[in-house]
């Protein structure tokens, strides 16, 4: 009986340090503080563990310039006031967390974690839950409706987690996704926080976000309750400065993109490739079906790209432009690239930190 014993635990320990290493097992899940709404702040009971920074300093050459951000050649560099500001009163706002925004406190994991050195680990197993992870490595998606939560991603790769094409239903919550500086693939550098090849929505909430360039990269998805903040410069493989963006769209979306109360923090200098907090790029196609609603933006050349002469469907409505960085939000202006006579185009509420409404420049 001892031996029948031995053996059934020597099975059960081979089969989870399998499933450490493939992400084929069945859906399970780690350290659990008990019934926790997706939507808490806080599960009952939990102590949410502690912060970690990265300590490694970024391999690019701070001093050096580089290519500039889109539009950046012509625009100017002075820091007074954009014509986009109107002078009218309206309630301040002096920072993120202070105005009810997402910030390290309401982000990340919210219970005790487990650490598993995975590596670079691919995931293949439809429904498969995890949970209570402290991840040294990065999760590649190749199954069905994947849950990440309660978990802390620490990444030298691409990216911290990557859903592949032909596959759906990735859900990311309550997870800090972060990387190392000056370790990762493009020339020291990580370029995606979370990226959607797939055809359709994922959802990413409650997250705190860091280091990566393109931190929130996807065409369509629910992007909701996240922190995103200290995007690092880097040059890339091609040795030019890669273009940062606290989340980025490439056109040619098929489905809805939805970015919604979210702190959206891009702290990098022009001329180390600073973009957006909102990229909307027609890289690949028309941008459309776009809802940024109730966000704080802050940084890049311009705060937010607004998809360009084609863009359609594109609903700008209640965030918060911030100072934090440059005077203007973005280096250059508040706004770029929006098409005021695109069809279903709506702009409606938005105002800086201390309470101005924003009204974008006229298309030239």
């Amino acid at each position: 009986m001892a031996w029948l014993l031995a053996g059934l635990v020597l099975a059960v320990v081979l089969a989870l340090y399998d499933a450490d290493r493939t992400g084929v097992s069945e859906p399970s899940a780690g350290p659990s503080a008990g019934p926790c709404p997706d939507s808490a702040l806080r599960c009952p009971g939990a102590t949410p563990p502690p912060e970690i920074t990265p300590s490694a300093s970024p391999s690019a050459d701070p001093s050096a310039s580089g290519s500039p951000s889109p539009s950046a050649s012509t625009a100017p560099t002075s820091a007074a006031p954009s014509p986009g500001l109107s002078p009218a009163p309206g309630g301040p706002c002096s920072s993120p967390g202070a105005c009810g925004f997402p910030d390290a406190g309401t982000t990340g994991p919210r219970i005790a974690l487990e650490r598993h050195d995975t590596g670079n680990m691919s995931v293949k197993t439809d429904g498969m839950v995890i949970k209570g992870w402290d991840i040294r490595g990065s999760l590649d998606v190749y199954a069905n409706d994947v849950t990440v939560i309660d978990s802390r991603i620490t990444s030298t790769n691409w990216w911290g987690i990557n859903l592949r094409p032909g596959f759906s239903g990735l859900r990311v919550l309550h997870t800090t996704i972060t990387a190392v500086p000056g370790k990762g693939p493009d020339n020291g550098g990580v370029d995606y926080a979370v990226s959607n090849m797939g055809g359709s929505s994922i959802e990413v909430g409650w997250c705190d976000i860091s280091v990566f360039g393109n931190a929130l990269s996807m065409g369509q998805g629910e992007i909701h309750d996240n922190y995103v903040h200290d995007i690092v410069p880097f040059r890339n493989q091609g040795g030019e400065w890669q273009h940062t963006d606290a989340v980025i769209s490439g056109g040619g979306n098929k489905g809805r993109l939805t970015i919604r109360h979210n702190t959206l923090l891009n702290p990098v200098p022009v001329h180390q490739g600073a973009s957006a907090a909102v990229g909307l790029f027609a890289d690949t196609g028309n941008v459309s079906s776009v809802v940024v609603d109730g966000n704080w933006l802050a940084g890049g050349a311009y705060a937010l790209y607004g998809g360009g002469p084609g863009a359609t469907g594109i609903q700008v409505t209640d965030n918060v432009f911030s100072a934090e960085y440059h005077a203007n939000a973005g280096a250059y202006g508040l706004v770029a690239a929006w098409n005021a006579g695109g069809a279903g185009n709506v702009w409606r509420g938005n105002r800086t930190a201390d309470g101005r409404p924003v009204v974008p420049e006229p298309a030239p």
